[in-house]
């Protein structure tokens, strides 16, 4: 059977000034070691055979209908405003209508390099691929949104960082690409013909019920909000949360330096580039507020009668932290098994995080544990634990079953940074079985699966992950 994916194509059919027209750059001795066949049937992919696959989704051959691009955006890093960034190790193959009605874009990450690539080989190792593979698919089973990872492919070719690297591509899919960095490259070039096309085209594609800028942007701010609420929920740590791995759609982008906590602190980094901290785990709702922001300036520069659409931008970006609010306490509800709200609420859950902090207690295991009788054990100080828990019993018995809402709200597993160092590690050796397991077992989290309990357990003090990096 011959591979056969069924693209339409919009992004290439908008102005060249989008983009640039860029196929991926071939390598040595592609072969595929990953193949998401259930995203495939989503998309209406027909598989063909490993060969065929991974001459593909390494980059060697460009598949019938496809219009590959590297698209353009600019974006502000670590607070600062970079004119011009894009896709430098990237190539958006094209689109695809999977069988749910939803478009999709398919990228090649680590394919070589393009206009956009600054100095860059444009190259990907395989260690980051791996990690967002694994990643990337462990957050859409977790319900949280998210690219996806289709396929990952060994290029048989070294990538050089500081040291020499076996180098791979990503086959990475997304409801589209979009970020706030690519409505701020024309805002900042004064191109407002080509922002409102934009507009237009991220209206019709993601958010067809609103209209006009202003719509766009409110939408986006309640994609995000609840973006933001399902992250700390699990908590997990982005990295970069630049302006230029924004999404538009709502879905979290750009895996790179990311990480889930072991021990909860909410000052907790592990990006080895955020030496500031400004990404930290508590300080994420705030970023998205702040992005927003960033959204907010480009969208109003279509406008011939800017002013008029500043006091309402300022009203909805001012309501965005009121909104993460609300949705953080509905997610942490639900994680201490309560569904009816109370006043009160936000104190006992913050009072529960506190302890967490002051007692070097596991974020996920400390969760998962409070359906069952084990939570104490989490906590240096189990008895602090027992005084904030008489009052937590007290609140549950006003809940029917709040076991049930526990389970299906705290993930029994997640993608722990060790267990991910040890699979590139192994992996670099070839031997890709624990990838394999991890992959196995994290499509289903929020299930006890006895035989993988050691895949719960927290580092050991030799195997803690103080740092994570980029890859590029």
């Amino acid at each position: 059977m011959a591979l056969m994916i069924p693209f339409d194509n919009s992004y290439a059919r908008l102005p060249a000034s989008f983009y640039s027209r860029q196929a991926p750059d071939p390598v040595k001795s592609p072969r595929l070691v990953a193949f998401n066949d259930d995203l495939a049937r989503l998309l209406g992919i027909s598989p063909g055979d490993a060969e065929q696959m991974a001459q593909v989704f390494a980059g060697n051959v460009v598949p019938d209908g496809a219009a590959p691009i590297s698209q353009l955006y600019s974006g502000h890093q670590f607070g600062q405003y970079n004119p011009q960034l894009g896709d430098g190790r990237a190539v958006l193959l094209g689109e695809t209508l999977g069988t749910d009605g939803v478009r999709r874009d398919i990228q090649l990450k680590g394919s070589g390099r393009t206009p956009y690539s600054r100095g860059g080989d444009g190259r990907a190792w395989l260690g980051p691929v791996l990690r967002e593979y694994v990643v990337s698919e462990a957050m859409h089973a977790m319900g949280i949104p998210t690219t996806r990872a289709l396929a990952a492919a060994e290029t048989g070719e070294a990538v050089y960082r500081e040291t020499v690297l076996p180098g791979a591509v990503l086959t990475r899919v997304a409801k589209s690409h979009l970020r706030v960095g690519t409505f701020q490259v024309f805002a900042a070039r004064g191109d407002a013909r080509s922002l409102k096309q934009l507009t237009d085209y991220a209206i019709a594609r993601h958010y067809p019920d609103v209209s006009g800028p202003m719509g766009l942007l409110a939408a986006v701010r309640d994609a995000q909000a609840r973006l933001i609420a399902q992250w700390m929920g699990v908590g997990f740590i982005h990295g970069v949360m630049n302006t230029d791995n924004s999404s538009i759609s709502g879905e979290t982008i750009d895996y790179g330096p990311c990480a889930f906590m072991d021990v909860y602190h909410p000052d907790t980094v592990f990006s080895s580039i955020d030496r500031m901290g400004r990404y930290a785990y508590s300080n994420q709702p705030d970023i998205a507020v702040w992005n927003l922001a960033q959204l907010a300036t480009a969208l109003i520069q279509q406008a011939e009668d800017r002013e008029a659409l500043v006091e309402e931008a300022t009203e909805i970006v001012h309501a965005m932290p009121g909104l993460i609010r609300d949705r953080w306490l509905h997610v942490f509800r639900a994680k201490i098994g309560i569904t009816q709200a109370s006043d009160g609420d936000h104190v006992l859950i913050n009072d529960l995080l506190d302890l967490m902090a002051a007692g070097q207690a596991d974020f996920t295991n400390t969760f998962r544990a409070l359906a069952g009788t084990a939570a104490r054990d989490q906590f240096a100080d189990p008895e602090a634990f027992d005084a904030w828990a008489d009052g937590w019993r007290a609140r549950l018995r006003d809940e029917p079953d709040p076991v049930p809402v526990m389970n299906a709200a705290n993930p029994a597993f997640i993608p722990r940074n060790h267990r991910i160092e040890q699979m590139i590690a192994a992996a670099v050796d070839g031997d890709y079985a624990l990838f394999d397991r991890l992959n196995a077992v994290l499509k289903r989290p929020f299930d006890d699966q006895p035989d993988h309990a050691d895949l719960m357990r927290p580092p050991a003090p030799s195997e803690v992950v103080a740092a994570t990096f980029c890859g590029t």
